[in-house]
């Protein structure tokens, strides 16, 4: 492919290659449908998720989240349904909720006094209100039960303040001064969804189920939990009730998760007394180990994670450990390469059920103590595997291609049956046409099998040329997967062929492909993104004169990659990018994770910082490019567009930021709204532009 060439003339820039050309006015708004999905029927959209079986097998609780049109977020409600289907209705608003051992209360969370998020306790077969067990000026994060039902553990975070005297002269009465400097003395000190983060460390509690002060079981310069971001830490009760697991980093310098020459990220396993406060090590050994499952018996403890790596991202083994001598463990998923999910032990304490995702889907698998996974569900499907009965009937959601995620139950000990239980969406999906999902074989660069789809337009006619849009992944270590996408039905319901691929770097492909970027972001995923896009053309069905590239994060990171090595697209939506990872380093909310994409920090070596990032190709991009990026993004922050934004701009390239207001890392997250505006935005600026076989591109001019 060959490049557009720019000129200075009289201090101005003209690009010759674009070549832009006008034609009549183009109205880009999607036409209203009642059999297609549009943007509008989003707003009636739900979305189901966490299943919780009671411990006999009878009912299941599961979240509801609808769109609250008015105040333009989702809500939360909690439904309840019998395991045969029936009895589906609603129970209580809120979320996150969970069955005691005894199946007659379950506890959720919900806004409460005195703010924010609390945790709730209600009796499940006795009228009246639930109970508001915590009354906490903090986030109480991923409660659970006692086995006995006499207390919930859950981790919350507790404020330190960061104590610098200075002696300032008395202010005369009625000054209004300035209030004091923010004092910042850590690596991490903003989060995306969050904001600015305040000072202060994760911590476990225990409170009484009936109500009460909770009782801080952990305390210390560290956190509870794992990671480079502050998130719940993930705990489980021994059967006896005396005592909770929990992962967390308790090394001094884990805000910096300092190991060898680059930040590594770290975590072991320990267990508490909830009578003393005693804790001890579970598994010492280094590594990230975290999601600790205790056994029905109480000997052992389910975990994952993986030992030191040089790799930016390493695949999570499943172990177990013994839970009176510690640091014995032993890996039982052998040559398994995927990352378990959500585990449950079997009830005879001797083999694990879980799900994991693998070339697009997600199923059940089962672990034996002795090693090896056999395979339990298959089918092109996502299937989650949320919770267990004590008869080992599992509760989860099921979502394929066509169909939106309902809940769904199964039989452990005789899985080929997996039984539907709600249709949560049939009023939005009934009379409308669903695009088909089509997957494709791809052979990329060094014979390398690249797994991709395609979603063709309802009414599909192979005899016509249809505009084509290819949406990359973010991550990169994530996988798209075979789950009713909107956003792709929107876009063939506006008569656009939908692209997506999972390149190198995917997961559920092994850690071989997972590698195949390792140190090397931008790289090999860009042949394969090419290829997968050469093989739908391939087909006859695409005009190329109207090929469109977009995606956010990982996916604004290869878009804007892609534009710079290439000009066969007519246009891009480059939303939430990294387009210069020097400084992106020091404005995203991850710097750990970023620094490990590279060998080499920049200060000793900046080559290959520079070599990868889309700012440095921007000399090369001609296709008009459309910026989206949330204002209150801290992973990608908004720097990251301006800085490309002013580099095409100075280029001559067709440009416009749009920076999406109330949304963090992504624009369509947070509002509704925001959805709606994505879609129809990338819509008009893709119908606004095609690229003449020559290279030069061919704008219509709108009212935008």
């Amino acid at each position: 492919m060959r490049y557009g060439r720019s000129v200075w003339i009289y201090g101005r820039l003209f690009t010759i290659a674009l070549g832009l050309i006008c034609t009549p006015v183009l109205k880009a708004q999607e036409k209203p449908s009642s059999t297609r999905l549009t943007t509008e029927h989003y707003l009636d959209l739900e979305r189901v998720n966490d299943a919780q079986i009671s411990p006999d097998g009878t009912r299941i609780i599961y979240t509801r989240q609808f769109v609250n049109q008015i105040e333009d977020k989702w809500d939360s409600a909690l439904w309840i349904v019998n395991s045969d289907g029936t009895q589906n209705r609603f129970l209580v608003k809120g979320s996150n909720a969970r069955w005691s051992s005894d199946g007659k209360r379950i506890l959720y969370t919900a806004d409460g006094e005195p703010k924010g998020a609390q945790i709730y306790v209600r009796w499940i077969d006795i009228d009246g209100p639930a109970t508001q067990v915590t009354r906490v000026m903090e986030a109480p994060r991923a409660p659970r039960w006692s086995p006995d039902g006499k207390s919930i553990a859950f981790s919350m975070f507790v404020p330190e303040k960061n104590n610098w005297n200075i002696s300032m002269p008395q202010a005369p009465a009625g000054a209004k001064w300035s209030a004091p400097p923010r004092i910042i003395d850590t690596l991490h000190y903003r989060q995306d969804q969050v904001g600015m983060l305040d000072d202060g460390f994760m911590h476990l509690f225990v409170v009484t189920a009936d109500g009460g002060t909770p009782k801080q079981l952990t305390s210390g310069k560290w956190s509870v939990g794992a990671g480079e971001l502050r998130t719940a830490a993930t705990i489980d009760w021994t059967p006896d009730s005396k005592s909770v697991v929990f992962n967390a980093d308790r090394n001094p310098q884990a805000d910096l998760k300092q190991g060898g020459q680059m930040p590594r990220e770290t975590a072991q396993l320990y267990i508490v007394d909830v009578a003393t406060g005693a804790m001890r090590n579970l598994v010492t050994r280094p590594g990230a180990w975290s999601k600790p499952v205790v056994s029905p018996d109480g000997r052992l403890v389910a975990f994952t994670g993986f030992a030191p790596s040089p790799h930016t991202h390493s695949v999570s083994d499943l172990y177990v450990v013994s839970t009176s001598t510690g640091d014995n463990m032993q890996k039982v998923s052998g040559d398994f390469d995927h990352d378990p999910i959500n585990m449950h032990w079997t009830s005879d304490s001797k083999a694990i059920y879980f799900d994991a995702e693998d070339h697009g889907a997600r199923n059940v698998y089962y672990a034996g103590l002795t090693g090896g996974v056999k395979t339990l569900t298959t089918g092109a499907h996502m299937l989650t595997f949320d919770s267990a009965s004590r008869d080992m009937i599992a509760a989860g959601t099921r979502t394929d291609s066509e169909n939106p995620p309902d809940v769904v139950r199964f039989n452990l000990l005789q899985p080929g049956q997996v039984t539907k239980l709600t249709d949560v969406n049939g009023d939005v999906l009934g009379g409308k046409k669903i695009g088909k999902t089509e997957e494709i074989a791809v052979t990329s660069a060094g014979n390398t099998k690249v797994q991709a789809w395609i979603v063709k337009p309802p009414d599909f006619d192979s005899t016509k040329k249809y505009p084509l849009i290819l949406e990359i992944h973010g991550g990169p270590f994530s996988m798209y997967n075979v789950g009713f996408n909107y956003m792709f039905q929107n876009f063939a319901a506006n008569d656009f062929v939908l692209l997506f691929v999972n390149p190198r770097g995917s997961t559920g492909y092994g850690s071989d492909f997972i590698n195949g970027i390792d140190h090397n972001y931008p790289g090999p995923d860009y042949d394969d993104l090419m290829a997968a896009a050469d093989a739908v053309v391939a087909k006859g069905f695409i005009d190329t004169s109207r090929m469109y590239v977009s995606g956010c994060s990982g996916g604004g990171v290869l878009s804007s990659w892609v534009i710079g090595h290439t000009n066969r697209f007519a246009a891009a939506a480059v939303r939430c990018p990294v387009i210069d990872w020097l400084s992106f380093a020091g404005h995203t909310d991850i710097p750990i994770f970023t620094y490990s994409f590279f060998n080499k920090p920049f200060w000793e070596d900046p080559s290959d910082w520079l070599a990868h990032s889309s700012l440095m190709s921007a000399g090369k991009v001609t296709t008009p490019t459309l910026l989206m990026t949330g204002v209150l993004d801290r992973r990608t922050p908004m720097p990251q567009t301006e800085e490309y934004y002013a580099a095409l701009k100075m280029r001559g390239v067709p440009t416009a930021i749009l920076q999406f207001n109330d949304e963090f890392h992504g624009t369509e997250r947070q509002k509704p709204s925001n959805f709606i505006r994505t879609q129809l935005y990338m819509m008009s600026w893709f119908k606004k532009y095609s690229r003449s076989t020559d290279g030069t591109i061919i704008a219509a001019t709108d009212d935008h």
